[in-house]
C-alpha cells in the first residue's frame, strides 16, 4: 500500500479538465480598462456593450479565465464571478447591507455549509443571497418579509443566482414570532429590532448567535438598553466598517480619493440558556466593563 505522501503526489499529478461555461451560469466580463460586466449566459444570447458585441455561444462550452475580442475587437477576460461582484449587481428595490458589512456578518454568525439562519427584512435580498451561499448546500436560511415588494425581489435574486433552494421565504410579521425553532443565528435588519427579542430568544438555540445592523447611533443605544436587560444575552458587540481602496500603481500608490464610510451599525451577541444567566460573571455587565 502507498505511503500517504505517495498518494498526495499521485492526486496533484491528475489532470483536472478545466470548467467550462454552461449555459444559464452567470460570468464576468473583464474589460481591459477595469470594467465589469455580470452577465447571464444563455443559448443564442448576445451581449451589448460601448465596446461591441459577444455572443454568449461563443463563451458555453468554454473554459473560463481566457481572452475573447468583441466585434469591434475589444479584447474581455471571462471569468467566474465572485460572491462580492453578485452582491454588487443584485435588483435593488431597497438599500443593500453592503459587502464589507456582509463579511463580518457572515463571520460573526458563524456561517458555514448544514447552518439554519434566520433573518428577518429581507429588502432586496443581497444578505440573503449571502447566507444562502454560506450555508449551501445542505443549510437552510429562513427569510421574513412583510412586503410583497421586497419578497418578490429576493425570490428574483436568489433564483436568478441559482440559491432559491437554500432559502424558505416567510411573509409575516415577525412580531408574531419565528416559526423555526433552536436555529443557529438570527439576523434582524428591521427598524426597531429592540422589539423582537423575546421572539430572538424563542428562535435561538441556546449558545446561538444574534445580529443585528441599525443606521443610526440612537438605534443602537436602544438595542443596547433592551439586551442589557434581558439576561439571555451576553458577549454583546457594537462594530461600524470602514472600507478604503488604494489605487494600485506600484510607482505611486495611494488612497482613492472617496471611500464607503458609514453604511450602518453592526451588533452583535450570543444568546444562552435563561436558568444560566444569572451565574456569576456571565451577565450583561460583563458586555459594560471596559465603559
Amino acid at each position: 500500500m502507498p505511503a500517504l505522501t505517495d498518494r498526495v503526489i499521485e492526486q496533484r499529478n491528475v489532470l483536472i479538465p478545466p470548467r467550462l461555461a454552461q449555459p444559464n451560469d452567470r460570468v464576468v466580463l473583464l474589460s481591459a480598462d477595469g470594467k465589469r460586466f455580470l452577465v447571464t449566459l444563455q443559448a443564442g444570447g448576445t451581449f451589448h456593450t460601448h465596446m461591441g458585441q459577444i455572443r454568449h455561444d461563443a463563451l458555453i462550452g468554454e473554459p473560463l479565465g481566457r481572452r475573447v475580442v468583441s466585434h469591434l475587437g475589444h479584447p474581455f477576460i471571462v471569468l467566474r464571478p465572485s460572491l462580492h461582484e453578485i452582491l454588487m449587481n443584485v435588483k435593488r428595490v431597497t438599500q443593500i447591507v453592503y459587502p464589507k458589512d456582509v463579511g463580518m456578518i457572515l463571520l460573526k454568525l458563524d456561517v458555514g455549509a448544514g447552518r439554519r439562519i434566520i433573518e428577518a427584512g429581507s429588502g432586496s435580498g443581497a444578505l440573503t443571497v449571502a447566507l444562502a451561499h454560506g450555508v449551501a448546500p445542505s443549510g437552510q436560511v429562513y427569510s421574513y418579509e412583510q412586503r410583497d415588494e421586497m419578497l418578490r425581489a429576493t425570490e428574483r435574486n436568489l433564483t436568478r443566482v441559482g440559491l432559491m433552494e437554500q432559502v424558505t421565504l416567510h411573509q409575516r410579521d415577525i412580531a408574531e414570532g419565528f416559526q423555526e425553532r433552536d436555529v443557529d443565528a438570527l439576523f434582524l435588519d428591521v427598524r426597531e429590532p429592540q422589539a423582537y427579542l423575546q421572539q430572538v430568544e424563542d428562535a435561538l438555540c441556546d449558545g446561538g448567535f444574534f445580529g443585528s445592523i441599525v443606521p443610526t447611533s440612537n438605534q443602537v443605544s436602544d438595542l443596547l438598553a433592551a439586551m442589557q436587560a434581558r439576561p439571555a444575552f451576553i458577549g454583546i458587540d457594537v462594530m461600524e466598517m470602514m472600507m478604503r481602496q488604494y489605487k494600485p500603481v506600484p510607482q505611486r500608490l495611494r488612497p482613492r480619493d472617496t471611500m464607503v464610510g458609514h453604511t450602518g451599525y453592526l451588533i452583535f451577541a450570543r444568546k444562552i440558556a435563561v436558568d444560566q444567566a444569572g451565574d456569576e460573571g456571565f451577565t450583561n455587565t460583563m458586555s459594560r466593563k471596559r465603559s
